[in-house]
């Protein structure tokens, strides 16, 4: 039996390819992998007495050579490969153990270049991972150490891995070639700044297997991109409680969009992907019982997130509650301490620092897949005009940015009601848009007189404005655009609200 070794990771591979040699394999290997082999006394031959012909250009070449693929894609039951390999002296090689350059770890790098990136494109590598993988009827091919110990023990129990196994390792190889190629393609389109090419290609890795899906009777997984943002839940840290299930994972999202928003200390309350409660303050625990106060039944259970540290007076009032997941840049010890005495609540660290870079939102559909820049316009994106006769107040515009900011991020048909630094009413998924309003009303109760409303999409008439009025609203923020404003301009002078268009819609579905 004779086996190719080449590694770029070369984790457990000298005791792997010692009991190669002890089981009688000869072992060809490559550059670095055959240096580190050699010198820890395992016996192995170089590529070149293999090819007799030296390795050139850097290395760039070495492996690429009818002896090396000849021995790979030959098919041991085909007689005339076997006449052909036979004419030309070619050995077949009956194992594989390839991984490929760094490129993922090279692009990760802060100072890597694109030179850098380019010089880690691995050509030899993939080109015997596929060889061998497509003829896995006769060869084992590797790409994985965790396989390592599995590949031995078949060989040792019967001298041969079986065919099950070579079935299952070529399949990986095949993912392992897709992931890599689709990362080397991700990161030249991007360099060429090209947006929705005319193919989409994307890879991940999973970081978890999960308990149950969205239900019970549901199965998942939790996956995250190679370079996945810090600012993500895929790349949290988790510090403390059980491990997080799907239903976790996205309402974790939806509270780490809406916590972004917000420079100052603000505190968002999830619950099944919407918002319960929003506050922001001085600090950290005000901002919080402005959170909590916006709506104290909906916030149990539910997940918090945090864009400052959690210190200790704000954990005591945590720890009052159950809940499910914290979230927050940082917690100090005496926090850790308060919170850590319930065991199953799970405490995220999330690194704030990467909140602003844009991301594409990726949504599947059956048979396919929705792509779109995140929606991160703000107000200060906006072509705010004032089409009433009323202006805001200066409380007023801190109530209608908030409330602007937050209704981004509730379910279409979405209206947030939002009152001195915290939201009083949300209502979120409805069919239409005074069924919202009057949910975020009736939420919101006498709170909501002197509040200011957001919409996330124009009012197609006047019912919406006519109801936050009855209601004690004095400012609404909305984007405008239908052709009946006219007739809520005229409804908002009547009341003596005043309204601010936008120009811009937030619709989330």
């Amino acid at each position: 039996m004779r086996a190719l070794v080449s590694v770029s990771n070369k984790e457990g591979i000298v005791p792997f390819v010692q009991q190669l040699v002890d089981l009688g394999v000869e072992v060809i290997s490559t550059g670095g992998t055959k240096k580190v082999l050699q010198d820890n006394g395992v016996k192995v031959i170089g590529i070149s007495e293999v090819t007799g012909f030296p390795e050139i250009l850097d290395g760039r070449v070495k492996t690429l050579h009818p002896m090396i693929h000849g021995g790979l894609l030959a098919m041991r039951d085909n007689e005339s490969h076997q006449a052909q390999l036979a004419e030309h002296g070619i050995t077949p090689i009956d194992l594989v153990v390839v991984n490929l350059y760094p490129f993922k770890e090279t692009i990760s790098k802060a100072d890597s270049t694109f030179e850098d990136a380019i010089e880690n494109i691995d050509i030899g590598g993939p080109t015997m991972l596929r060889a061998a993988a497509k003829n896995h009827k006769d060869v084992a091919v590797l790409v994985d150490p965790s396989d390592y110990e599995g590949v031995i023990s078949e060989l040792k129990e019967s001298g041969k891995v079986e065919v099950a196994t070579r079935r299952r390792l070529a399949a990986k190889v095949f993912r392992h070639t897709a992931a890599y190629d689709a990362m080397i393609s991700n990161y030249l389109t991007e360099a060429v700044e090209e947006k929705h090419p005319e193919s989409l290609t994307v890879t991940f890795e999973k970081k978890q297997d999960l308990r149950y899906g969205e239900n019970p009777h549901q199965k998942a997984a939790f996956y995250q991109a190679p370079l996945a943002s810090e600012f993500s839940i895929a790349s949290a840290e988790q510090l403390h409680g059980k491990e997080l299930s799907y239903n976790n994972i996205n309402d974790a999202d939806a509270a780490l969009q809406i916590v972004k928003e917000f420079k100052d200390p603000a505190v968002v309350a999830v619950k099944h992907m919407n918002p319960c409660g929003v506050g922001t303050g001085a600090t950290t625990v005000e901002a919080y019982r402005r959170a909590y106060e916006a709506d104290p039944v909906s916030i149990f259970g539910g997940i918090i997130a945090f864009n400052t540290e959690v210190d200790k007076e704000t954990a005591e009032l945590l720890h009052e509650l159950f809940l499910e997941i914290v979230i927050a840049p940082s917690f100090s010890e005496d926090a850790l301490a308060v919170l850590k005495q319930k065991k199953n609540i799970r405490l995220l660290l999330v690194d704030m620092n990467g909140a602003g870079v844009m991301q594409s939102r990726m949504v599947s559909v059956r048979g396919g897949l929705l792509v779109q820049d995140e929606d991160q316009f703000g107000l200060e994106d906006a072509t705010v005009t004032i089409p009433t006769k009323r202006e805001p107040t200066e409380q007023e515009w801190a109530d209608l940015k908030l409330a602007w900011k937050v209704v981004k991020h509730v379910k279409s048909n979405a209206i947030v009601l939002a009152k001195e630094g915290q939201t009083v009413g949300v209502g979120a998924g409805q069919m239409n848009r005074v069924g919202a309003a009057k949910i975020a009303i009736e939420q919101a109760g006498e709170k909501a007189v002197g509040s200011a409303l957001g919409s996330d999409a124009f009012f197609p008439m006047n019912d919406t404005v006519e109801a936050a009025a009855k209601a004690g609203v004095t400012a609404i923020i909305q984007p405008g655009g239908s052709i009946k404003d006219e007739d809520s301009i005229k409804k908002a002078d009547e009341y003596g609200i005043t309204m601010v268009f936008t120009g811009m819609r937030h619709f989330k579905h």
